[in-house]
């Protein structure tokens, strides 16, 4: 199924479905991240393991400011800012978070530290938002393929195995770089 409406969407999420959709570089798969069967189906279709982990995409910093209680002030602040104070065409920044008892284990495969992204997207963060919450974010590709950067992209790999929330890219040109806050260390440049 192929949906414009970001409430649709979210309520396909909801209900234990899996979905591509445009995020600021490249296309996205998603799903509820506490449905460890929608999950699953996630790394089936991307015959991904489980040990790498994924990214949780929020629309809003409120929706995962339990994930900054750890750090200092200054890195919460440092972690906020390079949300907020992005421009659209800037590349984003995913932070390695340390994670709380709520995050799945299979979100963090053999890590002990969770990666999180507020996106500044408008598309994503309505889907957040309708969903309530973050949502898993991995790249719509399977292994050792270029990720999607078009509906036709990602329905060329994936077809009629998912649902779609049709929209535009963001002006980004790269994924996300990834940096652990705890240690500043660069994981993607």
């Amino acid at each position: 199924m192929i949906t414009t409406s970001a409430t649709e969407a979210a309520n396909l999420l909801k209900n234990g479905q899996v979905l591509a959709y445009p995020t600021e570089a490249v296309w996205g798969l998603g799903c509820d991240p506490h449905n460890e069967q929608a999950f699953q189906e996630i790394l089936r279709l991307k015959q991904r393991p489980i040990e790498k982990g994924v990214i949780l995409l929020a629309g809003q910093t409120s929706q995962i400011e339990h994930l900054l209680v750890n750090l200092d002030r200054e890195m919460q602040k440092q972690v906020i800012d390079s949300w907020s104070n992005r421009h659209p065409a800037e590349r984003a920044t995913t932070w390695l978070l340390p994670a709380t008892k709520d995050i799945p284990t299979w979100i963090k495969g053999n890590h002990p530290k969770v990666a999180v992204r507020v996106t500044t997207h408008p598309l994503c963060i309505a889907l957040c938002h309708a969903f309530n919450g973050y949502i898993v974010s991995t790249s719509a590709n399977s292994a050792g393929l270029e990720p999607a950067r078009s509906l036709q992209e990602a329905n060329t790999y994936f077809a009629n195995e998912l649902n779609y929330l049709n929209g535009d890219l963001g002006l980004s040109r790269e994924p996300s770089k990834i940096i652990d806050a705890e240690t500043g260390e660069i994981i993607r440049a």
